[in-house]
């Protein structure tokens, strides 16, 4: 993947980080609903904090390495499908 470079005069900071902080905030008030009623261990509870601890790495990947954290990593296909739809997040 090649190296992307911002446009001149642009401060990606000024443009992104409300909008970023709003989606944190968010995030925290989940976490402490989920928490509250006693749903913090449903997987898919487990697998946004897995993902948090993905955004403290210091690699330009962490997006792909956040989206990976919630795929199935399995190669081989089911034979049946189990349900129809979708979670958001691999249910080991």
């Amino acid at each position: 993947m090649p190296d992307w470079t911002p446009p001149a005069n642009v401060n990606l900071v000024d443009l992104g980080f409300m909008d970023s902080r709003s989606k944190l905030i968010d995030l925290a008030a989940f976490l402490d609903r989920t928490q509250r009623a006693g749903q913090d261990g449903d997987f898919r509870v487990q697998a946004l904090k897995n993902a948090l601890s993905l955004l403290s790495q210091d690699q330009p990947q962490r997006a792909k390495d956040v989206l990976l954290s919630f795929s199935d990593p399995s190669v081989e296909p089911i034979s049946k499908a189990t349900m129809q739809g979708a979670t958001g997040a691999y249910k080991a």
